[in-house]
């Protein structure tokens, strides 16, 4: 008679622990969803542009802050562009635009429009910038993350109609998003 009982506790235990792993391994998944990203920009040659832009992951779209000095006073073409290489003086290296959509260049706020589209920044009379804005494109996970491209700041104004870049000249900083605590 044991030997029938034996069987169905052990399936019964088996049962729970395959219930428990997967429900450790969902746990483990939810652990593993990106929160929070940063780029530590550098400036490219010639040029003195520092700082960092975060990203934080909001219920309406992705944060994001930037706090940049060194920059000339006005508007600045800013973009994720699609490769986190920085190893070119030039910036050159991070490639164009991050566009895994292939949408147009456009506007941050449009509906279709690069995914790394985050349009310029305004630096005020002594070079610096302030920038608080949520994103309603961007993404910290999944196949149109923007984690381990570039940030890329320009030195001119993004135009949001010459394609595909704005006409926003030289890039004068660049840094890779990486994962934040």
């Amino acid at each position: 008679m044991k030997k029938y009982i034996v069987a169905p506790m052990l399936a019964f235990v088996l049962f729970g622990t395959q219930c428990v792993l997967a429900q450790k391994g969902n746990m483990s998944h939810e652990k593993s969803m990106v929160k929070r990203a940063i780029a530590v920009v550098t400036p490219t040659k010639g040029n003195s542009v520092r700082g960092t832009v975060s990203f934080e992951a909001g219920d309406k779209g992705l944060r994001v802050i930037a706090n940049l000095t060194g920059l000339t006073p006005g508007h600045h073409g800013f973009h994720v562009h699609e490769f986190g290489d920085i190893s070119s003086e030039d910036g050159s290296s991070a490639g164009g635009h991050f566009n895994p959509t292939g949408m147009p260049h456009s506007m941050p706020m449009s509906d279709k429009r690069h995914a790394g589209d985050m349009g310029n920044i305004d630096a005020d009379a002594e070079g610096n910038v302030h920038l608080d804005y949520i994103d309603p494109v961007m993404k910290l996970n999944g196949p149109n993350s923007i984690i381990g491209h570039a940030v890329i700041i320009h030195s001119k104004e993004d135009d949001f109609k010459t394609q595909p870049t704005g006409n926003a000249g030289p890039r004068v900083a660049q840094g890779v998003i990486g994962i934040a605590k």
